[in-house]
C-alpha cells in the first residue's frame, strides 16, 4: 500500500483530510482496513456492529463508508437505510463474503454505490473509495502543495512559509497550526477543534496550549504587519487576509 503523493492527495473541500468509516464485525480485518486508509492520510473511525455505526456516523459525518453486509445486530442494508436517512449522498462501499450475483444486485439496488467481495486487496478498496468520493464531490485531488491566504504562503512539501515574500521560520508544531488555519481561511476554529486536528489527542481541557501557540504564531506572522490571526471571543480563532 502506498500513500498518495502530495500532488495527488485527496482532500475535503475545506482542505481537511477525508473521513471514512469502516463497519465490520471482524476486529482484525477492520483494523487492517483502518490502517491502510490512515496510510492514505485519511481520518478513520470504525464500528463493529450496525447500531454503533449509525451512532458513530451521526457524530463523525464520514465522506464515505465501508460497510459489511453481515453484522451481528442489524444487517448492512438496514444500516445503509439509516445512514441515508441522515446523509442521503454519502458514498457506501459494501464489503461482504457473499459473492452471488443476486446479493450484489440486492446491495446495489438498496442504494450501495459499489461492492467488494472477500477476500479483497487493500489497494482495490482504497482505489474504489477514492473514485466514489471524487464522483460524489465529497473530495477532490489537491492540485498543488501551496496554500495562499492574502500575502501569506505555505508550501506543504518544502515546509517553507513566507509573509509578503519574507521567509518565516516555524517549529513543526507552529507549522501544523498555521497549516490548519490556512486550510480554513475566514472560518472560526474553536480551541477543541484545533487541539483535535493539530495535536491529535485531548489535552484534558488544557486549551491554554492553543493560546500559547497562537501567540507564538502571531509574533512570527503578524509582528510589525497588519494582523491576520484574530481572536473571536468565546468562539476561537480565525485567519483571514489583512485588511
Amino acid at each position: 500500500m502506498t500513500m498518495a503523493n502530495a500532488g495527488t492527495e485527496l482532500r475535503r473541500a475545506d482542505g481537511g483530510p477525508v473521513r471514512v468509516m469502516v463497519v465490520d464485525d471482524e476486529p482484525t480485518l477492520a483494523e487492517l482496513l483502518s490502517m491502510a486508509l490512515r496510510y492514505e492520510g485519511w481520518e478513520v473511525r470504525s464500528a463493529g456492529d450496525g447500531t454503533t455505526a449509525v451512532r458513530t456516523a451521526r457524530d463523525f459525518r464520514p465522506d464515505a463508508v465501508v460497510l459489511d453486509i453481515m453484522l451481528p445486530d442489524i444487517d448492512g442494508l438496514e444500516v445503509l437505510r439509516r445512514l441515508r436517512g441522515e446523509s442521503p449522498d454519502v458514498p457506501v462501499l459494501f464489503l461482504t463474503a457473499k459473492d452471488a450475483v443476486e446479493d450484489r444486485i440486492t446491495g446495489l439496488t438498496a442504494g450501495g454505490d459499489d461492492y467488494v467481495t472477500k477476500p479483497f486487496s487493500l489497494e482495490e478498496v482504497v482505489a474504489r473509495l477514492r473514485a466514489l468520493m471524487r464522483r460524489s464531490g465529497r473530495a477532490a485531488l489537491r492540485a498543488d502543495s501551496q496554500l495562499v491566504v492574502g500575502d501569506l504562503t505555505l508550501d506543504e512539501d518544502s515546509h517553507e512559509v513566507r509573509r509578503g515574500g519574507d521567509l518565516v521560520n516555524l517549529t513543526a508544531t507552529e507549522f501544523e497550526l498555521l497549516r490548519y488555519l490556512m486550510r480554513n481561511p475566514r472560518r472560526v476554529l474553536s480551541k477543541s477543534q484545533i487541539l483535535d486536528r493539530v495535536w491529535n489527542y485531548d489535552f484534558g481541557g488544557q486549551a491554554n496550549v492553543v493560546e500559547l501557540y497562537i501567540s507564538y504564531l502571531r509574533k512570527k506572522i503578524d509582528a510589525g504587519r497588519d494582523p491576520m490571526i484574530h481572536t473571536m471571543r468565546g468562539a476561537g480563532y480565525v485567519l483571514k487576509p489583512a485588511a
